[in-house]
């Protein structure tokens, strides 16, 4: 395993991370906890989780995540395991969550953080990001942004909790010592500056990292952001790298294999687009035409892309985990790296 600096924060984080979005739902307690010793004993030593977890959310199953990652973690030495959760935002119906929530002000943020860190059963989060903004933008499958969104139904303008205030709000908590770095997820380009911008203009915390999708048929980090995170010194971790199990190829043998696609009907909408079959079969057969599988293909392409500082991975078994981790050490040569960007080109992100 590599490890690397996790933007300008002085977090060193395995170059894969282990997410745990699955347990509570699809893995019970005690195989959660053989994946975690297992990816520890791996080199591993970030580990993901949020609030809202499991996936996809429901009132009933919701916090158990971070709970079964606590019971694990009161038995490790806290100070080798980086750890990060998130709390969840206002733009998604989702009301068992602290009544809402209607926003990321002081006072929701806080009641997450101390939630998190009572079922995480430790005194403080490594990385604190937030699960996705408050604001309107393209989320979860969305790709343009819509102004008329920025309206409620009486024509006014809707109101959010300024960048500026959120980040006072995360400065308190780094100052309490409860969050020793703050970062961003399912964030856009203008969200990345300004947080970067604000934080820089009012001696407030710089954003560490920002957790975005991308994959071989969701490449749209590389138009615009990349620079942003190279210029600011800001940490990709790129999540769904296997695109909902489409990248390991399984749909295409069999449409109806179990999965999050099929257990879950309705939900990652984001792989529903008519380019999603097309393009994960073409990369398919050029992983098999290399002696690889595809999903080894697909996951080594995002490991060792240089503006990914670590990719978050997830398991509903132990043989998936074992393939996931062990793909690190497959290296893609160039003529492959060549034939995998002509694919790009002919069939261009499908899944934004």
């Amino acid at each position: 395993m590599e490890y690397e600096q996790l933007g300008n924060s002085a977090l060193n984080v395995s170059k894969i991370c282990l997410g745990t979005m699955t347990y509570g739902d699809q893995n019970t307690e005690q195989e959660a906890h053989m994946q975690l010793d297992y990816a520890i004993a791996h080199g591993v030593n970030f580990i993901d989780t949020a609030e809202m977890y499991p996936v996809p959310p429901k009132a009933e199953t919701y916090t158990r995540t971070e709970s079964i990652v606590g019971s694990w973690l009161k038995k490790q030495p806290r100070d080798s395991i980086i750890l990060g959760t998130k709390a969840a935002g206002p733009r998604r119906a989702m009301h068992w969550i602290r009544g809402g929530p209607s926003s990321l002000d002081r006072a929701n943020i806080r009641a997450a953080i101390e939630g998190s860190l009572q079922r995480l059963k430790t005194d403080y989060i490594d990385l604190y990001q937030l699960h996705w903004p408050e604001r309107n933008v393209p989320m979860f499958g969305q790709y343009q942004f819509d102004p008329s969104q920025e309206l409620n139904d009486q024509g006014q303008q809707r109101e959010w909790v300024s960048i500026h205030n959120q980040l006072e709000t995360l400065a308190e908590l780094i100052d309490e010592g409860k969050v020793r770095y703050v970062g961003l997820s399912n964030e856009q380009p203008w969200g990345v500056m300004e947080f970067v911008r604000i934080a820089r203009e009012y001696n407030l915390p710089h954003i560490a990292s920002v957790q975005n999708c991308y994959n071989l048929i969701n490449r749209g980090m590389e138009f615009g952001m990349t620079e942003v995170l190279c210029r600011e010194k800001v940490a990709l971790l790129a999540y769904s790298p296997l695109a909902f199990g489409h990248l390991t190829g399984k749909y295409i043998e069999d449409p109806a294999t179990k999965g999050r696609v099929t257990l879950f009907l309705g939900y990652a909408q984001r792989y529903k687009k008519p380019g999603v079959v097309p393009a994960a079969a073409a990369y398919a057969k050029l992983a098999r035409s290399y002696g690889l599988t595809p999903t080894q293909l697909a996951l080594s392409f995002v490991y060792h892309r240089w503006f990914v500082s670590s990719t978050l991975i997830g398991a509903t078994s132990m043989q998936q985990l074992a393939e996931n981790i062990g793909a690190w050490q497959v290296t893609l040569p160039a003529e492959l790296l060549q034939a995998i960007e002509q694919l790009h080109l002919t069939m261009m992100n499908p899944a934004p």
